[in-house]
């Protein structure tokens, strides 16, 4: 399952992951998907959808 939001689209950034002594390593920073039932286009459906769009109301989520 790619790990993109179906809404607003919100997908993994990479960026350094910076150690005390200022080392760097790569790392991959994913947003918190959630796999939900919710109304599209009138119909209940599964999609892929980030916790922010769904505490914001974006999302009309299904029982």
């Amino acid at each position: 399952m790619a790990r993109i939001c179906e809404i607003c689209g919100k997908r993994p950034v990479a960026g350094n992951a910076i150690s005390h002594s200022h080392r760097k390593t790569r790392r991959v920073r994913s947003p918190n998907i959630q796999r939900v039932h919710a109304f599209l286009d009138g119909k209940r459906k599964h999609i892929s959808v980030c916790t922010r769009c769904i505490k914001s109301g974006r999302v009309t989520k299904a029982g």
